[in-house]
């Protein structure tokens, strides 16, 4: 017989995200996602376990082998002292050196963009969900709007045929 292991707190801690980006999931067709840890200081970990992060108009470049995260707003902590840090500075995205030269070939050659789409604590590391995402056209966001409500209106359906 094999005991089913009680959540930790890292457990429970990594599946909660601290920040999402929604958005990018509506302007970007996401073709790949990568984990990848961050270069924070202090007083931003403090800040990002308040709460206080937003992925918002946020993006990621490579730039001469490392991969950097531009536009993330992460507050300062509250209870600091005299130290501060800038809420929206670059922040350095640590990645194996065979992924950033993966993510080299493919943001160069076809054209694709790194977005951050999520922003979330494992094993006490504050981590980051890098997606390899190509832009949405107008288009192409309607149908996909249109694909959702279709299933809305389907599973209301069954729903309702179900209680009959």
């Amino acid at each position: 017989m094999s005991a089913k292991k009680a959540k930790t707190a890292d457990d429970q801690e990594s599946t909660q995200p601290i920040a999402e980006n929604r958005k990018a999931f509506h302007d970007y067709h996401i073709l790949e996602t990568f984990e990848a840890g961050i270069a924070l200081l202090g007083t931003e970990v403090k800040g990002i376990r308040e709460g206080q992060a937003n992925l918002r108009d946020s993006f990621a470049r490579v730039d001469k082998g490392e991969v950097w995260l531009f536009n993330v707003h992460i507050n300062p902590y509250s209870h600091r002292g005299y130290v501060d840090h800038d809420p929206k500075r670059k922040r350095r995205l640590l990645l194996h050196k065979a992924e950033i030269r993966k993510l080299i070939g493919k943001t160069v050659e076809k054209g694709l963009t790194l977005v951050p789409t999520r922003l979330y604590f494992k094993n006490g590391k504050v981590k980051v969900s890098l997606a390899l995402a190509k832009g949405k056209q107008d288009y192409d966001k309607r149908e996909t709007m249109r694909r959702r409500e279709v299933d809305r209106e389907t599973r209301a359906a069954v729903k309702e045929r179900v209680r009959r």
